[in-house]
């Protein structure tokens, strides 16, 4: 069977960051969290580049699909420490010191930067597949939650650590998690941080599915992303689009929206050039 075409060049070289390593293969982004030597925290970088990256990502017509994975021996410990000190810190700091409410209106813009670095992932337009290897802790679970599908090697583990550092979990986890898996469960999770084991994550339907090792799992979900980024770009896009908008409102209201958008994006070059490679049993080639 032939190979579909996916275009790969980029008009521009992709961007270059410091804590993310990116490299864009057959129309796929793979973004890797890239500070092995401190397990992967994610410190104030981090997060900045996670934004840009997603940015990048969704506004790239030349991508048309996302592999998030971690380089070193886990995915992440979560949040830096470091940067939680620096939130105690920015009371202590702050100009507006003498001033309670002004400090704590600070601190939230704080979490909100941070809630915005996650929500990225899920704004954009792209689909994007986390490939989870080892801990997934913390804040790593808020980055996985907002991913539109995970895989994970034989060795995961999940854990919402945040209740053992006598914090509510405050970047999507809560939020996102109990429309992945049974809410009972993410309480449990939540109220113990106890840790949550590759095979339970694929019983409870956190994970589409558990590979033996780290190499597994990063060929499957390649290849699983190469199969999207063969697929029309315009229909890929959209139906991300009905699924979220379909998540947080009733199936009426997700008809209704779902009819606008075909009104004004069904007759596309890409629906025709479908109808013609089908009749032609061959491949399709989508422009971006």
């Amino acid at each position: 069977m032939e190979t579909p075409t996916v275009s790969t060049a980029l008009p521009t070289p992709p961007p270059q960051w410091s804590a993310l390593v990116l490299e864009v293969r057959n129309a796929v982004a793979h973004l890797a969290l890239n500070r092995p030597e401190k397990a992967n925290a994610m410190n104030a970088t981090l997060w900045q580049e996670l934004r840009a990256a997603f940015v990048w990502a969704d506004e790239t017509p030349e991508i048309r699909a996302v592999v998030l994975y971690a380089n070193g021996k886990l995915f992440s410990a979560g949040i830096d420490l470091e940067l939680l000190m620096s939130v105690s810190a920015m009371t202590q700091a702050s100009k507006y010191a003498n001033c309670a409410g002004r400090v704590r209106e600070d601190v939230r813009r704080l979490i909100v930067q941070l809630q915005e670095a996650i929500s990225s992932i899920e704004r954009c337009r792209k689909p994007v597949i986390a490939a989870v290897h080892g801990a997934c802790v913390g804040g790593a679970v808020d980055l996985i939650c907002a991913c539109d599908m995970r895989f994970c090697s034989a060795d995961a583990a999940c854990s919402i650590k945040e209740i053992d550092m006598g914090m509510v979990a405050d970047l999507g986890t809560l939020q996102r998690l109990p429309r992945l898996i049974p809410e009972g469960l993410v309480r449990e999770l939540a109220y113990t941080g106890r840790s949550l084991s590759a095979a339970e994550a694929e019983r409870c339907g956190l994970v589409n599915r558990v590979l033996p090792d780290r190499t597994a799992l990063l060929a499957h979900v390649t290849e699983l992303a190469e199969q999207i980024a063969a697929k029309s770009p315009l229909a890929v896009r959209g139906t991300k689009e009905m699924l979220l908008y379909a998540r947080d409102h009733s199936v009426e209201d997700g008809l209704n929206y779902v009819a606008t958008w075909n009104a004004a994006m069904l007759i596309s070059n890409d629906l025709s050039e479908a109808f013609a490679a089908q009749m032609a049993k061959r491949p399709a080639s989508f422009a971006d």
